[in-house]
């Protein structure tokens, strides 16, 4: 799972668990983790005091900031500081092999994303981007990736057909794809591999989901049509075209639904399970 702020009530309840957790790091934290006491302190609260009964998988420095964002673009200078100085936290405290750390970005950085071959990153953001890859790669550290289908489709509906972004159709587009997932994914990769000049590097999907209700193709049957589909997709070794002969490490969003989100009405209705903690659909885990 991933909890997107560690609350003291959420660590102690995984105690134990076998569960594998991504810890975000909000937005809002970052400058003060530009500070290497304060980081350390952060990683030896919320890490360190849990690491021998918490399956700590990923700590993400951030999420979604971006230099052409405007809901993130002010925490931009502050995300490479921050993400150096825990590192070296987890480093120092020897937990680099057993926590990896990483940021999460969306796919608003891409340029030319399809056919997903031609993806780069946008030569806007090239000088914040370029820098955390090689950090990550430097480390040994996979970047996250939230991937929306769904906004694609709302985004584009004209070209983007429905049971694309379903994992419905079954004939390929002209590049090659069945589905819209893989395209937005490879789409990462290939930006990727252009920056950095080789194909090894790893993305885990930290984010993806249809929301049940509020928008255009907001329903309860293609959101469980969507989860469902997702999770076997992942869970097979298919892979991706770019990409091909493994799962996809894949975060679904979200545990439950959020009724005082601001944003979109589709916003509140992203969960798996409703607030009384009831399955939302019939998802097989």
């Amino acid at each position: 799972m991933r909890t997107y702020d560690p609350i003291t009530e959420t660590l102690p309840a995984l105690k134990g668990s076998e569960i594998e957790v991504i810890l975000d790091i909000p937005n809002s934290k970052l400058q003060s983790l530009g500070v290497p006491q304060e980081a350390d302190n952060w990683v030896t609260t919320n890490v360190m005091n849990y690491a021998k009964k918490v399956k700590i998988r990923y700590i993400n420095v951030g999420n979604e900031i971006s230099p052409v964002n405007n809901g993130t673009s002010q925490f931009v200078p502050f995300l490479f500081p921050a993400l150096t100085n825990v590192q070296q936290s987890i480093t120092k405290s020897g937990l680099q092999d057993q926590v990896k750390v990483s940021t999460a970005i969306e796919t608003g950085l891409l340029a030319n994303t399809y056919p997903p071959s031609q993806s780069a990153f946008r030569e806007d953001t090239m000088g914040f981007i370029k820098p955390i890859i090689e950090f990550l790669k430097q480390n040994n550290a996979p970047l996250q990736a939230n991937i929306y289908p769904y906004f694609g489709y709302i985004g584009d509906p004209e070209h983007v057909q429905l049971p694309y972004a379903l994992f419905t159709q079954e004939q390929p587009d002209p590049s090659g794809y069945t589905n819209l997932f893989d395209a937005m994914l490879d789409s990462v990769y290939y930006a990727i591999d252009k920056t950095i000049g080789e194909n090894n590097f790893e993305i885990v999907v930290s984010e993806s989901g249809w929301p049940s209700e509020g928008g255009v193709g907001a329903s309860v049957e293609n959101a469980a049509t969507y989860y469902t589909k997702l999770m076997d997709h992942v869970k097979s070794n298919n892979g991706t075209l770019h990409r091909p002969g493994k799962p996809i490490e894949t975060y679904l969003f979200a545990m439950f639904d959020e009724n005082l989100k601001i944003g979109a009405d589709t916003e509140k209705h992203f969960g798996v399970f409703h607030p009384d903690k009831t399955q939302k659909y019939n998802l097989s885990f």
